[in-house]
């Protein structure tokens, strides 16, 4: 379901009542944020008013009361909805970190021109720090200051944070997003979901779609291109993020060392 489509379907219940507003859950599907299974399966419509006023009572609604600061409560899609910023925060109170996180590199993920798909934020990171700032004693603000720490800007999946996260977890170095592999006669050719500079490692994570046959060959081609800027690229699937030792983070390890890291050695250079 796109953005506007889900605004669509819930932009009656703030049409009815101007007083309230779509929050935590409900506004994560407004925007699209990635949101783990178990919670996705949640068919309650989640409403707010501010504080002092009475808390929504409706069928398959979930109402709270809440304090909004000024900017926190947007109109999108003809829906009143609280801002990518607050509905982090508000999520930090329902979701684990590693969860979190991904919703945050979700808000503010940024692809520039050169990249082949551009991408601009929903927010910055400065807004996330801002509304969190704004609200110190909110149930959860410990989870979200944790996730502030570990944001970064340019994943393009819940999957590439949670891979970032499991590699970092268990004491690789920190991967960077964002980074182009260059050929003199081509100029940026390849965009790893994640790199390691130093060492010249890419890593894609490839997903389902990536079972597709012309999706496939993109991928052949993409591996040729890597190998051709003296790159090695490392492919992960679905498969390797589980369990509490992933098979991603002992592949990772392995070519780390085969390229010339050391345990000792802190982290990749960007």
């Amino acid at each position: 379901m796109t953005v506007a489509s889900h605004a669509a379907a819930l932009r009656a219940y703030t049409e009815l009542d101007p007083s309230v507003t779509l929050v935590d859950l409900s506004a994560a599907g407004i925007w699209g944020a990635p949101l783990p299974f178990w919670i996705q399966a949640s068919a309650e419509i989640r409403l707010a008013r501010p504080r002092g006023s009475g808390q929504p009572r409706r069928k398959r609604v979930t109402g709270r009361k809440l304090s909004f600061a000024p900017g926190e409560v947007v109109v999108t899609e003809g829906a009143r909805v609280t801002s990518p910023a607050r509905t982090f925060l508000d999520l930090a109170e329902l979701l684990p970190l590693h969860d979190l996180v991904a919703v945050g590199d979700y808000f503010v993920s940024e692809h520039p021109e050169s990249h082949p798909r551009p991408k601009t934020p929903l927010c910055a990171t400065v807004d996330l720090r801002r509304v969190v700032a704004a609200h110190p004693g909110k149930r959860g603000v410990k989870n979200a200051r944790a996730a502030l720490d570990l944001i970064r800007v340019g994943a393009d999946s819940a999957q590439e944070t949670y891979l970032r996260l499991a590699l970092t977890d268990h004491g690789l170095p920190e991967p960077v997003l964002n980074h182009s592999l260059y050929l003199p006669w081509r100029g940026p050719c390849v965009w790893p979901d994640l790199a390691y500079p130093e060492w010249r490692l890419s890593l894609q994570y490839d997903g389902e779609t990536h079972r597709d046959p012309a999706q496939f060959r993109r991928d052949f081609e993409r591996q040729r291109l890597t190998e051709e800027t003296g790159w090695t690229e490392v492919r992960i699937g679905h498969g390797d993020l589980k369990g509490s030792r992933p098979f991603a983070v002992v592949r990772v390890r392995e070519a780390l060392m085969k390229a010339g890291w050391e345990p000792s050695t802190p982290r990749g250079n960007s």
